[in-house]
């Protein structure tokens, strides 16, 4: 099994939802030791909607995540772990709350 050196929570959201997006990453990175990317208005990397990244550690997982869960309030999450290996992180790996988007799965090699 590979090694996780942390997670990424990717919060998607449009124009409809922005707001309740940037609440939801605001209060994650007060209340958790997590990181809070930026609130991308565009579609970056393999996302094909607008998102943030929040990045933690493996040890907030059983916190953080029935947290997100909770909190979400109808925000899809994209979760996947980050070992090193992009493909299997946002395919095999990969973790969603509510609507499982396509990714742009080309950008990355498969190893």
């Amino acid at each position: 099994m590979p090694d996780i050196s942390a997670y990424h929570a990717h919060i998607y959201f449009d124009a409809s939802t922005a707001g309740k997006a940037a609440k939801l990453c605001d209060t994650a990175g007060e209340n958790f030791a997590v990181t809070v990317g930026h609130k991308h208005q565009q579609p970056v990397g393999p996302h094909p909607c607008w998102s943030c990244q929040i990045t933690f550690k493996p040890e907030l997982f059983g916190v953080f995540i029935p947290w997100l869960a909770l909190n979400r309030k109808g925000l899809t999450v994209f979760l996947h772990p980050v070992t090193g290996d992009d493909l299997m992180d946002h395919t095999e790996y990969a973790i969603w709350m509510g609507k499982i988007e396509p990714l742009k799965l080309d950008i990355f090699k498969r190893k």
